[in-house]
């Protein structure tokens, strides 16, 4: 066996998912000490002996699935294994993948009776049924599907009367699925849009049915049922239309604002780019506090969007940092647009702002040709300009601002050379168990220590990574180095959690790179979390959901940033295979002081104990704190009365207690910026 193979070996026997190998027959030929654990045996002797004997159900060819298997003779009570088999080679071996699920699936059965009989109280008369006899071509439908339809009981309604009332667009949909249906006799279903029998009222079905069909095969009927989702169709359409909103403002978030900018170059419109940011906006939550500033953040963005047109889309791309689109406007009617936007954030009377307010713009032309990053980056590079010139103006993008731009410390240039030469460290930051002040584990936090001047923290190096693809280097650059941490210590004690950025979640390699990493390095994954804000997640769905199946299935633990952050967020609990969540800071911040925020946490910790999620609270900074959540049930916490960030060598070298941390160190109270990689452009984070 080389190297590698003798790692991959490493890893398998540490691993909690169970695998093994058959021959052609059944038989066993090697297992992993997680299967020999689950088939009750020892490893070294299982060879020879037939799997579906000691799992009995096992599939015997490749396929994929959940089975109740009978238990061992070891073991009391029924087990679910989620069994997946697969051809090892090009031979008539088979490579098996067993994980018990038992706990996972009996709390998912629990939660479906409930739900079920909830769901049976609730839509008790709203589902109906349908009968089409082909030959004859005949509807049947029943009296209560007919009355959601809107018609009386007993009316008489053909195909094409039903049709005349489907929405167009849906009509050759269901067609074709039922075409397919009788070809292939298979069960189907769609979802598709109605007018009721008023021709006013528009409702969304979900039908599933089946074929009958006779002993030749000839398609006899066809049955199924119909139940009205529109109440849950509107809710999934507004989910979706959050995934693309500032949840403060109510205004486009940056994702939108860039599909919409490539939307208009895609179809070859012209027009121009403002970039605005407000000037002294951070006084004014240094001096007022958050609070005051998101009210007044929500009035600014009002005015904002007041002075548009429809057709000009403003967004929020994160902090006091906004963009509009403008199709159609030369730079100089852009320009115009501009000042008045400036002249309506000057009017606005901000008594409580305790600091002057004013905008400073970038505009930038575009056209057939350019892509939404260039446009993006000349009203940056204009936007700078604006600032460096005084503030509180508006400047046209020129080919002479690269030249001014080079004057200046070029952040990304730094964070490339600090990439190559060893100028990136990793500060540590304890996860404690409150009741004993025993530290449980530590988040890696990004530092760039480059001795050059001026000093750049997170907030001001990390924004200009996430708007390149050089983010995608340092989040491997920080996954490797605490994997050789890791390796470096091999207490299974030590853990670490790592920062996953939202550019990350769209890399479709990286979840191959943590495994091969992990195989390489011979760690047990369980010793390995990865951190994802919900904002990132939730904006980033399908890409965090895939990369948490595919590294909670090696035993990675996969934790919720920020939760709580953003608009619901129980929602991503059913859609995200997380191992825990980090409850928002701003809930635990004054929890001590204001019982708003005690009964929240309380529910948060009753739904992630619920789930058998664990639960860590941010923002831990004085004792009182940490007994009121403790009272409520939180058993582990992070912040600067726990343990302030210190250098993660000073941690692997000594096993220092972090007991102190420089004057100058960026970090916020309690670990606001924590997340390092994530969210940058929330403006909640570095």
């Amino acid at each position: 066996m080389n190297g590698n193979g003798a790692l991959h070996r490493a890893v398998l026997d540490r691993a909690d998912v169970g695998f093994g190998v058959t021959d052609g027959h059944g038989r066993l030929r090697w297992v992993n000490p997680a299967l020999a654990d689950i088939l009750g045996v020892a490893a070294d002797r299982v060879a020879g002996r037939s799997l579906p004997a000691l799992l009995p159900g096992v599939p015997d060819r490749p396929r994929s699935g959940l089975a109740l298997l009978t238990p061992s003779s070891y073991r009391t009570g029924h087990r679910w294994l989620e069994v997946t088999c697969q051809p090892l080679g090009s031979g008539e071996e088979l490579l098996y993948r067993v994980v018990d699920v038992t706990a996972w699936r009996d709390r998912e059965l629990e939660a479906t009776h409930e739900a079920d009989a909830l769901r049976r109280a609730q839509v008790l008369g709203r589902m109906g049924t349908w009968e089409w006899h082909i030959p004859e071509d005949r509807l049947v439908w029943s009296d209560t599907l007919l009355e959601m339809f809107g018609f009386p009981p007993g009316t008489r309604l053909d195909f094409d009367a039903y049709a005349e009332l489907v929405h167009p667009e849906d009509l050759p949909m269901i067609q074709a699925t039922l075409e397919e249906a009788m070809r292939s006799g298979a069960g189907f279903s769609y979802t598709h849009r109605m007018m009721l029998a008023d021709r006013c009222t528009e409702r969304w079905f979900e039908c599933f049915g089946e074929i009958v069909s006779a002993e030749d095969g000839t398609p006899l009927r066809a049955v199924g049922t119909a139940h009205d989702i529109t109440r849950a169709r509107r809710v999934h359409d507004e989910l979706l239309a959050l995934a693309e909103q500032d949840p403060l403002t109510g205004l486009a978030n940056r994702r939108a604002v860039c599909r919409e900018l490539e939307r208009r170059l895609g179809s070859g419109v012209s027009g121009a780019l403002l970039l605005l940011d407000l000037d002294n906006f951070k006084d004014v939550n240094d001096l007022r506090g958050h609070a005051v500033g998101d009210r007044l953040m929500k009035t600014l963005a009002g005015a904002l969007r007041s002075r548009l047109a429809p057709s000009q889309l403003i967004g929020r791309l994160g902090g006091d940092e906004f963009a509009v689109v403008l199709p159609g406007c030369s730079s100089a009617e852009a320009a115009r647009v501009a000042d008045g936007l400036r002249d309506a954030v000057a009017s606005l009377p901000l008594v409580a702002a305790s600091a002057h307010v004013t905008v400073s713009t970038g505009v930038a032309e575009f056209g057939a040709g350019d892509t939404w990053e260039l446009v993006l980056a000349n009203a940056d590079l204009a936007l700078y300009a604006s600032k460096a010139a005084g503030r509180n103006r508006v400047t046209v993008y020129e080919p002479g601002h690269y030249a001014d731009t080079a004057k200046r410390v070029s952040v990304m240039d730094r964070l490339r050379a600090a990439l190559d030469g060893g100028g990136l460290a990793l500060h540590a930051m304890p996860m404690v168990q409150l009741s004993s002040g025993r530290t449980l584990g530590h988040e890696l936090l990004l530092r760039l220590e480059d001795g050059q001047e001026p000093y750049l923290g997170p907030a001001e190096f990390l924004p200009e990574a996430e708007r390149s693809d050089l983010v995608l280097d340092i989040d491997r650059w920080v996954l490797s180095t605490a994997i050789d941490a890791l390796v470096r210590h091999t207490d299974r004690d030590l853990r670490f959690n790592v920062n996953v950025s939202g550019r990350t979640l769209e890399d479709e390699d990286f979840g191959g790179f943590v495994l091969d990493r992990l195989a390489t390095a011979g760690v047990a994954p369980g010793r390995l979390g990865l951190e994802i804000t919900e904002t990132a997640a939730v904006t980033n769905l399908d890409a965090a959901r895939s990369l948490a199946v595919q590294l909670r299935a090696f035993g990675c633990r996969i934790t919720l940033d920020d939760f709580g952050s953003g608009f619901g967020s129980f929602v991503h609990l059913k859609h995200l295979p997380i191992t825990g969540i980090k409850i928002d800071g701003e809930f635990v911040r004054s929890i001590d002081e204001r019982s708003t925020d005690a009964v929240l946490v309380s529910g948060i910790v009753a739904i992630a104990r619920g789930l058998g999620l664990s639960a860590v609270a941010e923002w831990v900074e004085r004792p009182a704190q940490v007994e009121t959540l403790t009272g409520l049930g939180v058993r582990v916490g992070q912040g600067f009365h726990l343990g302030r960030p210190v250098p993660l060598a000073r941690i692997l070298s000594d096993g220092a207690a972090p007991d102190d941390v420089a004057p100058d160190d960026p970090t916020g109270p309690g670990g606001a910026l924590s997340a390092p990689l994530a969210g940058a452009e929330d403006g909640a984070r570095p």
